[in-house]
């Protein structure tokens, strides 16, 4: 696996952040990340399924009948 450096560069210098690489001369590529933060991705139902669901029930009602709740003690 090839080491990785984080750093800035602005106007054209190289700010390193964390560790400095003891190199003098390297091959290197550079990947620029922008500054803001990316935004998570919201699911988005299939166009042939949207809009067709249904609600089956209480969402928040117990999941065992009230008068078995005696024995769960």
């Amino acid at each position: 696996m090839l080491p990785s450096y984080e750093a800035i560069i602005e106007n054209g210098r190289i700010q390193w952040l964390k560790d400095v690489p003891e190199v003098s001369k390297a091959r290197v590529i550079v990947t620029i990340l922008s500054d803001v933060e990316p935004q998570a991705l919201r699911r988005t139902p299939a166009a042939s399924i949207a809009g067709k669901g249904k609600t089956l029930g209480d969402l928040v009602s117990s999941a065992i009948e009230e008068q078995d709740w005696e024995c769960l003690k």
